[in-house]
């Protein structure tokens, strides 16, 4: 991919992830490796399934660096075939069960996928794409035991594929391993490519930045095909480590799971993070042993981390990060008071600040943030001049806003395209989402520009409460206008929500909301 270095390895040198789940399976193969529902596997069951899974995709003409589709909802389906690519240098394009027709189509065509592997929930999403759908009948497989006509059986055939060690792929560290297309919340997905070196740099760097150990038990609660799953996967299979797998997020399940499982390590998105804590149990007393609560995917407000600090003491980590190749992290023994940044950079990794005219920014200057690191992207698939806009002189420019204190912590002010310009002022909203969460009514905000006639822009605060009735529209925006630090920082228009739009990632949609206010003016959209 054009723009993006990478660094030299020896010749002869063999690094890729397929040789973690046989080395666990070698020295510790007795060992629970995977907790899902009411199954528990070892790692040796665990390299036989994915022996099996490698088999079937060779015997249906997946090679080295084909790309193979899964359509799954968390499953041992998809932990299978994760580690099946990493034996067979498939290159793995995991997609959100959340598309529908034209979104699926996209993606299929641009990934270019050979194979795919469906949930049998989802077949009549993916026969909706009619004739745009390119993968042949004999590569599209349904988990489950399922049969149905145009399909194969992926249960049928990993059974017939053996357990037999697949050959050596030849695998080198600069092979991708999969592509991650981004959420979508600020246009059009994009394919990030990722090679097996970036991903072994994310099992090393994280596991130390984590403190796992081979005894840790890490719990993943939100939907495998995203990036966040990797932050603490991969760390669990270098180290040996038990992973526990939730079929899906649900507060009281994930304290009973906590409990039951004395689970160490964890990452949320802010919104399970604000559920768990309104829900009984999610206290020292009975999630005690948890070591780690991260919090990852979009910025958590000042309230919820004072609140989880108080709860449950010495735990909280917050990783702020791009799929694509940069990350700061709050540790979660960070002094107090930068409790309100979202960290510094990792060892290995740099950052700058930079202002408009292209300088590096000062102290407590706002500018965009820029960073390098092992974890940098190949690409973005197939797409080279986008790939040159993000990454220049190996720098990745984020399209977020920040400023660094004289330690180096990063302080997000907000991304650029959610600036708000109101009366020539830059309004950032989550300066006023800080204040807006600190009400007791309040349970999530999102603060988006709407057009205005005067100021050019205005700020609205979206509010989801957290019980109905709590507060009327109009005393909440009397509140919020009282505290706010600048009187450009008052908002226009308080608007109650059931709930924000998402993406599949869990990340809120300010756009939706935002939309339809500037909707026939000629304007933002």
């Amino acid at each position: 991919m054009t723009g993006v270095t990478s660094w030299a390895i020896p010749e002869g040198a063999v690094l890729n992830l397929g040789m973690l789940l046989e080395r666990n399976a070698r020295y510790q193969g007795e060992k629970t490796a995977l907790v899902y529902e009411s199954r528990r596997l070892t790692f040796r069951q665990m390299r036989e399934r994915v022996h099996r899974a490698a088999n079937a995709l060779a015997a249906a003409g997946v090679r080295k660096g084909d790309r193979v589709a899964s359509f799954l909802p968390n499953s041992l389906e998809i932990l299978d075939l994760y580690w099946a690519a990493a034996r067979t240098g498939a290159v793995m394009v995991p997609l959100s069960t959340l598309l529908r027709g034209p979104g699926l189509a996209s993606l299929l065509a641009d990934s270019g996928a050979r194979a795919l592997v469906a949930a049998p929930a989802l077949a009549e999403t993916v026969e909706s794409i009619g004739s745009g759908l390119a993968i042949p009948p004999g590569s599209r497989f349904l988990t489950g035991g399922a049969t149905r006509p145009g399909w194969m059986s992926w249960d049928a055939a990993v059974a017939a594929a053996g357990d037999a060690e697949p050959p050596d792929a030849g695998i080198r560290p600069d092979d991708p391993y999969n592509i991650i297309y981004s959420s979508g919340t600020t246009g059009l997905p994009k394919g990030i490519v990722l090679s097996h070196r970036t991903r072994i740099a994310y099992a090393t760097l994280f596991a130390s930045s984590w403190r796992m150990t081979p005894e840790s038990v890490v719990l993943h609660a939100g939907a495998l095909v995203f990036n966040g799953a990797f932050l603490t996967l991969l760390p669990a299979l270098f180290l040996g480590a038990t992973f526990v797998l939730l079929k899906q997020f649900d507060p009281g399940r994930f304290v009973e799971v906590v409990a039951k499982e004395k689970v160490t390590h964890v990452f949320l998105v802010p919104s399970q993070l604000i559920a768990l804590l309104a829900t009984p149990g999610f206290d020292e007393e009975t999630v005690g042993s948890l070591e780690m609560v991260g919090s990852v995917g979009a910025p958590l407000h000042g309230e919820h981390k004072e609140e989880l600090a108080r709860r449950l003491p010495g735990r909280f980590t917050e990783l702020y990060g791009l799929t694509e190749g940069f990350m700061t992290i709050l540790d979660r023994d960070a002094p107090p008071e930068k409790l309100h940044t979202v960290g510094a950079p990792p060892p290995f990794f740099e950052m700058r600040i930079v202002t408009a005219d292209g300088r590096d920014a000062a102290v407590g200057e706002v500018g965009e943030i820029a960073g390098r690191s092992p974890l940098l992207m190949d690409g973005y698939w197939n797409r080279p001049r986008q790939t040159a806009e993000a990454v220049r002189d190996g720098w990745l420019y984020s399209g977020d806003l920040g400023s660094v204190d004289a330690d180096g912590y990063l302080t997000l002010a907000d991304r650029m395209k959610d600036m708000i310009i109101s009366g020539g002022i830059n309004v950032f909203p989550r300066d006023i989402e800080e204040v807006a969460a600190r009400h007791e009514a309040v349970r999530e905000v999102a603060v988006f520009g709407v057009p205005h006639e005067k100021w050019g822009e205005a700020p609205v605060a979206a509010i989801v409460l957290a019980r109905p009735g709590a507060i009327s529209a109009d005393e909440l925006r009397t509140w919020i206008n009282e505290r706010v630090p600048a009187a450009y920082q008052k908002v226009h228009e308080v608007v109650f929500h059931d709930d924000f739009p998402r993406s599949a990632a869990g990340k809120t949609l300010k756009r939706e909301m935002r939309d339809k206010y500037w909707a026939g003016t000629g304007g933002r959209i």
